[in-house]
């Protein structure tokens, strides 16, 4: 019996365990932000618990998790821009920074890897193009290989006079790349192979265009990889796509926010549940909300199904714990992240009174 109980005891003990999940936040750092803050999240109750720190990454506004989980990359959107390594211990929750290397343009503003762990790409805005990195053994980064440079513009006399690379995003199986260039109002794709010294290729068709004046920004894919999703920043609105070996079809385009929004718009992350009930995309500007839309289970088209309140100011960055039972929404002018509950089967959120204050936070990653 006395075994029986230890058993009991063990096996009781390990979904609880299992409810803990490191999560990384990126920050800009001009306003006293140590840069990459670590906490400890409870999926079980949604509380956050403090971890540590950096204490030398200069704005590192986008993150990126080895498959490996061993080690994290950050773009550090300066001008020039930069990325970093850094090696993450699980026991302790300590990131140990490893090296840099010049990111090939200024303000990078996505990182991004491959799942055999041998490169990262990043995304320079200002640049204008991307660039490829050989990822050492020991998590640490070679210079870039390979630098893809961007040419062109769009319609808005502001913001689209040259290209703006937003993201660079492997697609499923990792056989091609997307890259929402906001300054160009197209998405362009990137054949992929790990084994060449440069690993990018253009494809056929080698771009998707997009609305004049969209602005793409970030890309989402479906878990069932049939799907795909296109945040248009400046137009706030989400394209809706068919993915078939590499090639996108647009098949909708739908409004991130109420009729009754005026512009301009600043709409910015998106992200499917892992379920692939729902998809949700961010608002910030004079919004400052979640757009939340049901997915068709048999075409991937979108129905608004509510709009959420992020608590804070300018929501550039969000994210949904391992379990899909969170969402987890980064404020980046109120220098909050607030932690909503998410609701299975209708995909709204309901606020947990949970929030931590960090200077402005722009990215959150979870450790999986």
């Amino acid at each position: 019996m006395r075994i029986l109980g230890y058993l009991l005891l063990i096996m009781t003990s390990i979904p609880a365990l299992s409810q803990q999940h490191y999560l990384f936040v990126g920050t800009y750092t001009a306003t006293g932000s140590k840069g990459i803050y670590v906490y400890r999240f409870d999926a079980g109750t949604g509380a956050l618990e403090p971890v540590g720190h950096t204490d030398s990454a200069s704005n590192p506004s986008f993150l990126a998790l080895h498959p490996g989980g061993n080690y994290l990359y950050a773009c550090n959107e300066n001008n020039p821009g930069a990325v970093s390594a850094f090696a993450f211990d699980r026991g302790s929750g300590r990131l140990t920074f490893l090296n840099g290397q010049p990111s090939g343009g200024a303000h990078p503003a996505y990182v991004a890897v491959d799942r055999s762990g041998q490169w990262l790409l990043a995304g320079n805005y200002s640049g204008g193009n991307l660039s490829a990195f050989p990822i050492n053994g020991n998590g640490s980064l070679q210079p870039f290989s390979q630098l893809v440079q961007h040419r062109g513009s769009s319609v808005d006399q502001q913001r689209q006079t040259s290209p703006h690379v937003h993201a660079t995003l492997f697609g499923p199986g990792d056989d091609y790349v997307y890259v929402p260039d906001l300054g160009m109002d197209k998405v362009m794709v990137y054949k992929f192979d790990k084994d060449a010294k440069e690993p990018l290729e253009e494809a056929s068709p080698k771009h998707v265009k997009t609305e004049p004046g969209s602005g793409p920004r970030h890309l989402a894919f479906h878990p069932n990889g049939r799907w795909a999703y296109l945040m248009e920043e400046m137009g706030g609105t989400v394209s809706a796509y068919r993915y078939k070996r590499g090639a996108l079809q647009c098949q909708q385009r739908i409004a991130a926010h109420p009729d009754t929004a005026k512009g301009p718009f600043g709409s910015a992350d998106i992200h499917v549940s892992p379920d692939g009930r729902f998809l949700y995309a961010s608002n910030r500007a004079s919004e400052n909300n979640l757009a939340i839309f049901a997915i068709d289970e048999r075409k991937g088209t979108l129905r608004p199904v509510g709009y959420q309140s992020t608590l804070g100011e300018q929501p550039r960055n969000f994210t949904l714990d391992p379990s899909g039972r969170y969402l987890l929404a980064a404020n980046q002018r109120s220098g909050t992240v607030v932690v909503f509950r998410r609701e299975a089967q209708t995909g709204l959120l309901q606020p947990t009174g949970v929030q931590v204050s960090i200077p402005q936070p722009v990215c959150l990653l979870f450790h999986r």
